[in-house]
Parts: structure tokens; C-alpha cells; sequence
């Protein structure tokens, strides 16, 4: 797996939409406090464009990022948001100059597609990490976490270990992403090979009974039968079929997104470590998609170590 190199004081970054629009505004604390680290912000043509609910039509979209893919002076490209809209220009892009100098791609969420091709079909490392729509609400450490990756630190999480947790060690590469993304690409040429490696999921604001179909889904996909270990970010605002949801009548799944979890790999051995500071959560930590990494899931910690 190809490392992008670390940034350096002075470098530049660039700040783009793949998919949902943004306006500059939105963008301004982030700007400051990527400056405060001693980076330049270049800002993508995406940036304060609208296109119904896109960050500009899909060509703009395309256009933005090949050219920032193709600029050897931008070191690292950030999206700024999720929402929808980057499978929608993946298949145009053209990766021959990124390949001779990778640079590092950072965002989560619906960035998850970029992730599983870059780091499936490329073999490069990506951050599954805070996007500047989020900045302002994130924790210290969620933002420590991207700048002292970004520039090259090791890093190494300690969290409360969750009592539903399955106790074990694992080391192997980490990737993975939002839920509901990995179960789109199932079946295409965008697809995730998780054997040997340490899959990482998280969602946010998903029906249950669609959490559960997901799971099954990856389970009979055979995504769960050779991987060293589960973890498990942000499983944020989940929804049931009751009234509180404006469903007519009160008709619960009657599992929670854990539970549901917990059942679909009950027959497998390997570690599962819930609360994973990751995903649509504010204490959104970094995490270095196909770097090599050791967690330790026991009763009192957890624990994710890269190398």
C-alpha cells in the first residue's frame, strides 16, 4: 500500500465538493484553522456552486478534483461535505498522475466511495476523517487527530471499551467506511475486499430494519467471513417504525443498531469493538484507510494503534 507523504509548513491543500454544495461562509473556520496549522487553502471551483442539491453538475464535480488530482503543488485534497453525489463522477477520473505522487485524499461519509476504490483498486492509503462542514463542532481531539496525521505523527486511540464489545487482538490493514456506502458498491467494480483486514463501518440516520438488511446484505456477500476484526463508529439517530418517526402506528424493529450487529456475526471469532470515536459523531477521529494497525478490544480499554 503506497503512503502519500506528510505535509509540511507551507504546503498547500486544496478544499472541494464531490457531492452536496457548500458556500464559502460554511467554510471560513476551517480555512483559519487549517491556516493556523501553517497550510495554504486553495479553494475548488465546486465551492460556492449549486446545481439543485449538488456542488455544481456533475462535470464541474469531475473537473475539480481530476484538476486537483493533477496538481503536483496541492499536497492533500479535503472534501468539504458528504450529502450525494461522488459515485456520480467516479468513474470518469483518471488516477495516472496521482499514482506517480499520491497525495492524500480526506473526508468520510459519501467520500467512502472514493476510499474503497483508492484503496481497493490503487493501493493507496486515504483518511477517513472530518470534513470542514464539521469543523466548527468537532472535539479538540477530533481535529488533532487530522493535523498531527496529516503531518506525519504517529497515532495511537484509547476509549472506553462498550460491554457489548467481543474481546480479542488484531493487527491488519483498516478500511471500510459509511455503512450505506459500502452497501451500494456491493456487486460493481467499486466493490471492498476485506479479507485479512480490520473492517471499519458507521452510519447515521438510517432505519433500523434497513440497518439489519445492510448487515445481512455484507454477511451473504461473504464480507465478514475472512476479516481479523469489526469496528464500529458512529451509529448516529437511528429511526424505528413508530410513531415518534411519523410512522401511523407503533410497529419497532426491536433491536438496536448494536444488537442487530451482534446477531449477524454471532457464528464468526473475530474482535468487535463498538464506540469507535469515528463516523457522524463529533469526536470524529482519523482514521489511515489501508495502513497497517493493531487494536486490542478487552473489558476495561480499546485501544487502535497505527504504525
Amino acid at each position: 500500500m503506497k503512503k502519500p507523504n506528510k505535509l509540511n509548513q507551507g504546503d498547500t491543500i486544496g478544499i472541494l465538493s464531490t457531492a452536496r454544495k457548500i458556500s464559502k461562509k460554511e467554510l471560513e473556520f476551517s480555512i483559519e484553522m487549517f491556516e493556523s496549522w501553517g497550510l495554504k487553502v486553495v479553494l475548488g471551483k465546486t465551492i460556492g456552486v449549486q446545481d439543485n442539491q449538488f456542488a455544481g453538475n456533475d462535470k464541474l464535480r469531475k473537473n475539480d478534483f481530476q484538476n486537483m488530482l493533477n496538481d503536483e503543488n496541492i499536497k492533500a485534497i479535503i472534501c468539504a461535505r458528504g450529502g450525494y453525489g461522488t459515485v456520480r463522477i467516479l468513474d470518469d477520473l483518471d488516477f495516472t498522475k496521482f499514482m506517480l505522487k499520491p497525495k492524500w485524499i480526506v473526508g468520510y461519509s459519501d467520500v467512502t466511495i472514493l476510499h474503497a476504490h483508492i484503496n481497493n483498486y490503487l493501493h493507496v492509503e486515504t483518511l477517513h476523517a472530518t470534513m470542514p462542514i464539521n469543523f466548527a463542532s468537532n472535539t479538540k481531539e477530533s481535529l488533532d487527530s487530522l493535523k498531527k496525521v496529516l503531518f506525519g505523527e504517529n497515532i495511537i486511540y484509547n476509549f472506553s471499551s462498550n460491554k457489548m464489545n467481543k474481546f480479542g487482538e488484531a493487527k491488519g490493514e483498516i478500511i471500510g467506511g459509511n455503512l450505506s456506502i459500502l452497501y451500494s458498491i456491493l456487486g460493481t467494480k467499486s466493490g471492498f475486499n476485506p479479507d485479512n483486514k480490520i473492517l471499519f463501518i458507521e452510519d447515521l440516520d438510517e432505519m433500523l430494519y434497513h440497518i439489519d438488511r445492510m448487515i445481512l446484505a455484507l454477511k451473504r456477500a461473504g464480507k465478514f467471513n475472512k476479516i481479523k476484526a469489526l469496528l464500529v463508529g458512529g451509529m448516529s439517530d437511528m429511526r424505528d417504525n413508530t410513531k415518534e418517526y411519523g410512522f401511523s402506528s407503533n410497529n419497532p424493529f426491536g433491536k438496536t443498531a448494536k444488537e442487530i450487529i451482534l446477531e449477524h456475526t454471532a457464528e464468526f471469532d473475530f474482535p468487535i469493538c463498538f464506540d469507535v470515536p469515528a463516523g457522524h459523531i463529533n469526536d470524529n477521529r482519523t482514521l489511515i484507510f489501508g495502513r497497517e494497525a493493531k487494536i486490542i478490544v478487552e473489558k476495561n480499554k480499546s485501544e487502535i494503534c497505527f504504525k
